[in-house]
């Protein structure tokens, strides 16, 4: 399978949702992580990413305009030891549970379900790295049907440089929207943190975009990069 340029893959989609990249950079010595968030409706796009710890949440940028926060304010980042979790929600803090007590990623999400948020159910897609190792996981209703959930795990031991996966909640746009389905997309994984960040930014479309998370990790020395960018400056 050849890898795919994140700027097609999500240039062609006008509402991917919520969306995870993890992955090896070019120079074989980086591991990457991207997390976007989009929304449709006047609630999910009153968010931003802030950093919190070594991590980031979200939240309201207008606190008045905030009507349900259940679904939409979460914390999409945490580190646990060496390794970094990336969620689209509250299962975040239930990994970071499991992890702490020296359970696994994949017992943790065994415990959650997709979001109830009829007529979507909306996908939980997961995330964790560690070194250049990581796992995907997305968890989905039967085809809408919420009487049954569907749990995929997907693990990437030393990728090739060059080389990640994207996963996101959403196919494309519709009412209701169609989950995503098939394996995450091989992409690639080049640039410095700055031009992967507005590359992925610009990738996304300008109607629904609504904050961008980016972290360049040096494996051997531990340094970090983030980027955050959010439509409300």
């Amino acid at each position: 399978m050849k890898a795919v340029s994140l700027r097609e893959q999500l240039g062609s989609n006008t509402y991917p949702g919520r969306g995870i990249v993890l992955g090896r950079h070019a120079d074989g010595e980086h591991a990457v992580i991207a997390y976007f968030i989009m929304g449709r409706s006047e609630n999910s796009r009153n968010r931003v990413f802030v950093e919190d710890g070594a991590g980031i949440r979200t939240q309201a940028f207008d606190p008045q305009k905030l009507v349900d926060p259940s679904l939409i304010i979460y914390s999409p980042v945490k580190v646990v030891g060496d390794t970094t979790i990336v969620t689209n929600g509250d299962q975040t803090d239930t990994v970071e549970e499991y992890l702490k007590a020296s359970k696994s990623f994949e017992e943790a999400l065994r415990t959650r379900t997709f979001e109830p948020d009829p007529p979507n159910f909306t996908p939980r897609i997961s995330g964790v790295l560690t070194g250049f190792d990581y796992k995907l996981s997305i968890l989905k209703s039967a085809d809408g049907n919420p009487e049954s959930t569907h749990r995929y795990f997907y693990e990437y031991s030393n990728p090739l440089a060059g080389q990640g996966h994207l996963i996101h909640t959403y196919r494309q746009d519709g009412n209701p929207i169609p989950s995503f389905e098939g394996e995450p997309a091989l992409v690639e994984i080049s640039g410095d943190i700055g031009s992967f960040t507005d590359m992925l930014w610009e990738s996304l479309n300008a109607d629904n975009k609504v904050s961008l998370f980016t972290r360049f990790i040096h494996v051997k020395t531990g340094e970090t990069q983030t980027r955050i960018v959010n439509k409300h400056n």
